[in-house]
């Protein structure tokens, strides 16, 4: 259940209205990588991970729920930024606030203009956020359908991704407001994307293997080999020389790929090399991972009666709110 507490997260503030700038932070607000995004992102990912990674859907949901609290404070800064294009400004123009800062019509036209890339927020919001991004367009669902892979290992990877996006918009945003206040929210709001990518990047690591996504290994033949695709100078570096990452592989760096295809037929002659992982190792570990994806899957969704709400297996209950877990005890 969600239980809301109407005060905010963060104590947004702003020092004056600037509907330029809250046009701009729409993009947050119902934008790609916005915090609406982020929300359900994470919230439809938490279902599949309750069973076979109930911790994983405690920080899912745990994480999903702070960034309903951000887009809360997202939507309040929003409306603050517009104060003035509300109702004041429907009913007693002359008189609001922010046409009190408009000196004639050139200054107003100018404002109009300003604004005029999110026209909603003139004539059919009510001076409120709406779910678009900054240029107008609609949130969709789009923005994160293939985010909810099934694969958590994938999902996660996706995460930090997706935080990684988000806080470069907010490093962006940050450089075309020049209000304190508005500048204190995005700097909190920028540094919770930091701390939920080391969140996934812990999440993500404690699932072992995890690497490569999915069941299926890779081909030891092919994971290690480097194609110098391009003509010029040669350049050099831990992604073509070296071990690999992940699976610990010498790079083989191939220097004249056309003559490589043509002397090994079309790679069906090539041999693994620089590597200890042969192709018999290779499918005894895709039978065994696909038999632990499987109970994974069959614990996530088991066969029979079943209830979402287990209260008499717990010791108490918890209760969510903006973003934590509150438990209290049963007596």
């Amino acid at each position: 259940m969600f239980y809301h507490v109407k005060d905010l997260q963060f104590n947004a503030r702003v020092s004056k209205p600037d509907p330029a700038f809250a046009t701009l932070l729409l993009e947050q607000f119902g934008g790609a990588n916005g915090e609406l995004a982020a929300a359900l992102r994470y919230f439809g990912q938490a279902f599949g991970a309750r069973n076979p990674f109930p911790d994983k859907y405690d920080l899912l949901m745990d994480i999903a729920t702070e960034e309903f609290s951000h887009l809360e404070i997202v939507g309040a800064t929003i409306q603050m930024l517009l104060q003035g294009i509300n109702g004041d400004l429907k009913k007693a123009a002359d008189e609001s606030e922010i046409m009190q800062l408009l000196d004639g019509k050139k200054a107003k036209e100018e404002f109009i203009h300003k604004s005029i890339v999110a026209p909603q927020l003139l004539v059919s919001s009510g001076g409120g956020p709406a779910y678009t991004n900054s240029q107008g367009v609609p949130w969709s669902a789009a923005y994160i359908n293939g985010d909810c892979n099934g694969d958590l290992t994938v999902d996660l990877r996706s995460d930090m991704a997706a935080e990684a996006r988000a806080k470069i918009t907010y490093e962006y945003l940050l450089q075309f407001t020049d209000d304190p206040y508005v500048k204190e929210t995005l700097n909190f709001l920028m540094t919770r994307e930091v701390a939920h990518f080391q969140m996934f990047e812990a999440a993500l690591d404690s699932i072992q293997p995890n690497f490569p996504p999915g069941v299926l290994q890779s081909d030891p033949r092919y994971s290690n080999l480097y194609f110098n695709m391009s003509s010029g100078a040669d350049i050099r570096g831990a992604w073509n020389e070296g071990e690999s990452s992940q699976l610990g592989e010498t790079w083989q760096f191939i220097e004249d790929p056309v003559k490589y295809v043509l002397e090994t037929n079309g790679l069906l002659e090539v041999e693994p090399t620089g590597t200890n992982r042969t192709l018999e190792g290779v499918d005894e570990l895709d039978r065994s991972m696909s038999l632990q994806r499987s109970e994974e899957i069959n614990m996530a969704v088991p066969i029979g009666e079943q209830s979402w709400s287990e209260h008499s297996k717990s010791d108490g209950t918890s209760k969510k709110t903006n973003g934590k877990t509150s438990h209290a005890k049963k007596k």
